[in-house]
């Protein structure tokens, strides 16, 4: 029987979402490190960066958590400048805080957006008159964006193959093993769309599989992260003429948001009590969250979102479902309380190479940089060798 392939690299990314692919880009340009990325989907982009509300976040979201409003608002200024040609900034967007069950009031609302320095202009007349006045204390127009996922994937394959980024598309990593080596310390065996074994011997391997974070540590045999993955729904609608270039968030309880979707020409549909169909923590078993995702029944609650949302927006009744996005959605316990969303950016104890790297939203991935900036000087790493 013939040895199984092993190759070498200076640093492997498990995860061609928009946080793999960021991550790899820094690898191989700034510090120029050769760089393998691993991907188990045929396509760079098609998970989580994929199938989310596409919201380009500026703060706005967060009225319990300051930081991370105003991480999202010095973020969000860098992503449309940098990924201008992939952002849709053609539709008007507006906030609305609800009268009863909300979490904030109208008031903290506008003190909250004063103090991270986000636009509060007041909405129009005929854009209040889409609301119920019984239900919603306030509405305002604000500044937020909707990226096309679609674009930026283009857009990373470009960037990395420009950076010789050696991206594998239908690769699974299977596990990371140890190795004597101190120059190579870690080896992570893989799959590809035909079964064939793999193994790459590296220094770094980061662990960007987003929801699926814990079945590459739990198959490595390195202690699991405190993780809950939630099955979301996020339908994809038509809606009525008056709403065609609008998106609105009613903040802050059991309420609902809808944006446009560019890739599809249709707008997104998310409503806080039936979007998670049912929840568990990955770190209690040895489950792969994609395996089960792909098993697992899905029944649409398009109809129940959109009876409770007609309550506060009439409009909402019109809306016409023509598909859903369903994803697994990840969230760090602790986030829970307060609705923040810092990144985790986690080295293993056992095998110290081994990173694992989550965030919350898209904007995240620029506080990656300085975490991998401190984990990559000379004083903090082994010195690398070219591979």
């Amino acid at each position: 029987m013939s040895a199984t392939p092993t190759e070498r690299a200076d640093a492997v990314v498990v995860g061609g979402g928009l946080f793999g692919a960021w991550l790899a880009l820094l690898l191989a340009r700034e510090h120029r490190l050769s760089v393998v990325l691993l991907e188990r989907e045929p396509a760079l982009l098609r998970r989580a960066s994929y199938n989310n509300q596409a919201r380009v976040h500026n703060g706005y979201h967060y009225p319990r958590s300051i930081l991370t409003g105003l991480r999202s608002r010095v973020n969000s200024g860098r992503f449309l400048e940098e990924f201008h040609d992939c952002v849709d900034r053609r539709f008007d967007k507006y906030y609305a805080v609800g009268r009863v069950r909300s979490n904030v009031t109208a008031s903290q609302f506008r003190v909250f957006c004063e103090r991270i320095g986000a636009r509060l202009g007041p909405a129009p007349d005929s854009v209040k008159r889409w609301f119920s006045k019984d239900l919603i204390a306030d509405v305002w127009s604000t500044d937020e964006w909707a990226f096309d996922s679609e674009a930026l994937a283009q857009r990373m394959a470009r960037e990395m193959e420009a950076a010789r980024v050696d991206v594998r598309l239908s690769t699974q990593a299977v596990r990371v093993e140890a190795r004597t080596d101190p120059a190579r310390r870690l080896a992570v065996v893989t799959h590809d769309a035909d079964g064939r074994e793999r193994v790459i011997e590296t220094s770094w391997v980061f662990n960007s599989t987003y929801a699926n974070l814990n079945a590459l540590l739990g198959a490595s045999k390195v202690a699991r992260i405190p993780l809950k993955v939630e099955l979301a729904e996020m339908a994809l609608v038509e809606v009525p003429e008056e709403l065609k270039r609008v998106g609105v968030t009613v903040m802050c309880g059991p309420f609902f948001s809808f944006m446009p979707f560019p890739p599809r020409g249709l707008h997104t549909f998310s409503h806080v009590r039936y979007t998670p169909h049912h929840s568990w923590f990955s770190h209690e078993g040895e489950r792969d969250t994609l395996a089960y995702f792909d098993r697992v029944p899905k029944r649409s609650r398009f109809e129940e979102m959109k009876l409770d949302t007609a309550r506060y927006m009439p409009l909402a009744g019109q809306f016409v479902q023509r598909d859903s996005l369903w994803e697994l959605k990840a969230l760090l316990p602790a986030s829970e309380s307060d609705d923040s969303r810092p990144i985790l950016f986690r080295r293993d104890a056992t095998l110290p190479g081994l990173i694992s790297v989550l965030g919350g939203k898209i904007d995240n991935v620029y506080d990656v940089e300085r975490e991998l900036e401190h984990t990559l000087r000379p004083s903090n790493c082994d010195k690398l060798e070219p591979a």
